[in-house]
């Protein structure tokens, strides 16, 4: 595998060994295979990761794209998933889910 142009983290809300966060109730473990084939549809060369516990919980799900540095709040479908996508793509920034 080559380095990624792009790494995209989402929250799993582990906390140790228990994943105890709001994120992963709000099934953002769902959104990692989705992420992955559309990034496999778009051709894009970037890789996906699930993290411990992102500490903002009541923003969440939660998704931090590098190298670009955005934190993505409330990504809990399949349509924020596209927009932020296609913003990466298009260089820009899903205004709508960024945290601010």
């Amino acid at each position: 595998m080559n380095k990624p142009e792009h790494h995209i983290l989402v929250c799993a809300s582990f906390r140790g060994t228990e994943a105890k966060g709001k994120c992963i109730k709000k099934e953002s473990m769902q959104l990692i295979g989705y992420l992955e084939t559309e990034i496999d549809d778009r051709g894009m060369n970037a890789m996906v990761s699930s993290t411990g516990c992102l500490k903002l919980c009541e923003e969440g799900p939660v998704m931090v794209v590098y190298p670009q540095g955005h934190w993505y709040r409330n990504v809990t479908n399949e349509d924020a998933v596209d927009e932020i996508l296609d913003a990466i793509e298009g260089g820009t920034v899903a205004k709508e889910y960024l945290l601010a």
